[in-house]
């Protein structure tokens, strides 16, 4: 059975085109793992650099992120620490 994992952030800085590369790469590192990031209404899956930035998400936002598979709990970890991190 896959392991899952939900977390949330509230965002210090907008999610611009560099945080959302981050993430996106960081996601690639976990191939068997489906990692989904929810804001509001929307939801992008988080290898995907334009669906990331087309949340829309700017400071201040609240943020969760869903995985699911054999390293959900290290891929949420890794999201969580590249969306708080400061620039």
């Amino acid at each position: 059975m896959p392991a899952n994992s939900e977390r949330s952030v509230v965002l210090a800085k907008h999610l611009h085109a560099r945080p959302a590369g981050q993430v996106a790469q960081a996601a690639a590192r976990y191939p068997d793992t489906t990692i989904e990031l929810l804001a509001g209404e929307r939801s992008a899956n988080a290898r995907s650099i334009l669906a990331v930035m087309g949340l829309g998400a700017v400071a201040g936002s609240e943020v969760r992120i869903r995985a699911a598979g054999g390293e959900a709990d290290g891929a949420a970890a890794t999201v969580v620490a590249i969306l708080t991190a400061e620039e």
